[in-house]
């Protein structure tokens, strides 16, 4: 038995432990990080006694919400260290109250999860033993984690008890989805909205938890944690717990790196000299480095765009980049080697670049054409003339970020396009008709346009402006005329009019269409005063016809109207 001690001793040990976030979880609002706004305002309604009965705290995991309901609990029933205090915003963690509510097994403080008890049943049970008082505390206080999972019958349920609760329960919702909560509940809530921890603020915080834990650190390292995190805080400490224990103790920015497989930022910065120096050679170097470590190239693509980032800030507002930064030098330096506009289109490539990782042959591929599309565009010169005889669409690429970039060409790919723009003009000034005046041929037109519009080749949208179209005036060769409407103009109806015209008399033939009143005769007037004839004869055939006569003289019978309609 004496042999089992050390390893009995050693288990009871390593159960003992406690992982950091558990460990280091606020416990009253001034311990809170980076929710000031929610502090500020419950702690000046605690103070003033000014208190609602149902608050809904919501944002994303790890931010506070549990933490926030469990300090608002204690600040609602805290008795003090002499038994004998009240509501409070400055709850004093030792009384019964605050030691078993932070235990979690203080009895008037439920706390309810909605993703498993999200039926109308287990809210009604709820509810059943909310109009009992509570057993030893000043108030029930009832929290429903992720309450956006509920059901919505038990919403229904709860709403009448939500808006009038009995004066000794007071709700706490909690939820990472509140666009998933029906207005009516939200009506009767007071909401906080509590914000993702920014990188700076999580670092800080792992800083001051590491150095009461004793344990060493790097600052790189820990920068690395709080990026990894996503503004969580308690992604952060979980992370954090799995660095020590991957290193042994001591967090590096070494160990950090190889736990989260993030990119090492001499990677980055080697691909952006490559980049300054139009050096293809040492951008395949680099993917082939990256992809010997194993490490992710949307990883890689990612932090490339948050370099960028920092080199736009380091060119326009030179300040935002922190001399605690370690890289500080290295963006200034590579600030310098690139113009804003070559700045702001790697950063677009880059971000494209990720999201086509997926649609790649495979993740190399994709990750190395994104360098090289990056290799080969620079920016369109703001301003540029070009030459009479170039065309622009060749000389120019739009980029999907809407950017007018232009392909780099090597000097002699250069001296080969100025041969063949002075060739093309050679030729063009040789080969270019000498213009004389033409006598302009008259239009066969008798004058009657609807005639002539039933026999053009035209369809659809075309058609259907040509049927509304009013004819003012032929000048030579040029139709005049008028629509009612600016829409009949879209599609680009006016020159496929202008293109069945000219077919139609073999020479070409102008067109000037303007919008205004139709006051002329139109194709879509005749056909609708034919088809009025056709209906009025059809109606008048049946009415006349001896059957139906009979029908309505004997059997009282009536023509329901819009019934008939007319053959051909």
């Amino acid at each position: 038995m004496s042999s089992q001690a050390p390893l009995v001793q050693e288990l009871l040990q390593a159960s003992s432990y406690q992982v950091l976030a558990r460990k280091w979880r606020p416990r009253n609002f001034e311990t809170l990080v980076g929710q000031e706004h929610v502090v500020r305002a419950l702690t000046h309604a605690l103070d003033q006694q000014r208190l609602h009965h149902a608050w809904l705290f919501t944002g994303t995991r790890g931010v506070g919400k549990t933490t926030l309901s469990r300090i608002l609990a204690k600040s609602l029933n805290c008795v003090g260290p002499d038994g004998n205090g009240g509501i409070t915003s400055k709850p004093c963690g030792v009384c019964r109250v605050c030691t078993e509510i932070d235990a979690g097994r203080f009895v008037d403080y439920i706390e309810m999860d909605a993703a498993s008890n999200r039926g109308v049943d287990e809210m009604a049970q709820l509810l059943e033993q909310a109009i009992y008082a509570p057993s030893n505390a000043r108030f029930k206080v009832y929290m429903i984690d992720e309450v956006h999972m509920l059901t919505n019958h038990a919403f229904n349920s709860m709403l009448k008890t939500l808006e009038e609760p009995p004066e000794h329960v007071k709700f706490i919702l909690a939820t990472t989805d509140p666009q998933k909560i029906p207005v009516t509940v939200l009506s009767r809530c007071l909401q906080f909205n509590l914000k993702q921890m920014p990188p700076p603020q999580i670092t800080g915080h792992l800083e001051y938890i590491l150095k009461e834990e004793g344990i060493a650190s790097e600052p790189q390292a820990l920068r690395l944690l709080a990026q990894g995190a996503h503004g969580s805080m308690r992604d952060a400490l979980s992370l954090t717990d799995q660095a020590i224990a991957y290193s042994a103790g001591k967090v590096t920015e070494e160990a950090v790196r190889g736990m989260l497989g993030a990119l090492d930022q001499t990677y980055l910065i080697r691909i952006l000299d490559a980049l300054s120096t139009n050096n293809g050679v040492e951008l395949l170097a680099v993917a082939d480095e990256i992809a010997a470590r194993s490490l992710s190239y949307g990883a890689a693509l990612q932090d490339l765009a948050s370099l960028l980032h920092r080199i736009a800030l380091a060119q326009s507002v030179p300040d935002a980049i922190s001399d605690a930064d370690p890289e500080a030098a290295q963006v200034r330096r590579l600030a310098t080697q690139f113009s804003p506009e070559e700045v702001q289109l790697h950063y677009q490539i880059a971000l494209m670049g990720r999201s086509e990782l997926g649609l790649a042959p495979d993740e190399y591929a994709g990750f190395t054409m994104t360098l090289l599309r990056m290799l080969a565009f620079r920016p369109g010169e703001q301003g540029a003339s070009l030459p009479i005889a170039s065309t622009p669409a060749r000389d120019t690429v739009s980029t999907s970020a809407g950017i007018a970039v232009r392909p780099t060409r090597s000097p002699a790919s250069e001296a080969l396009l100025a041969a063949k723009q002075t060739s093309r003009a050679t030729v063009s000034a040789q080969s270019a008709p000498v213009l004389r005046d033409v006598p302009v041929t008259p239009l066969e037109f008798d004058g009657n346009w609807l005639g002539l519009a039933a026999k053009l080749k035209v369809s659809g949208m075309t058609r259907q402006m040509l049927q509304q179209a009013e004819l003012i005036g032929l000048d030579g060769q040029t139709f005049k005329l008028r629509v009612p409407s600016q829409g009949l103009l879209s599609a680009g109806t006016p020159d496929k009019l202008k293109a069945a015209l000219t077919e139609y008399y073999g020479h070409p033939v102008r067109v000037n269409i303007e919008v205004g009143a139709v006051q002329g005769t139109t194709v879509a007037a005749v056909e609708q005063g034919e088809r009025a004839a056709r209906q009025a004869s059809a109606e008048a055939t049946i009415e006349a016809d001896p059957f139906v006569q009979a029908l309505v003289r004997d059997f009282g019978a009536s023509i329901v109207p819009g019934s008939i309609k007319p053959i051909g």
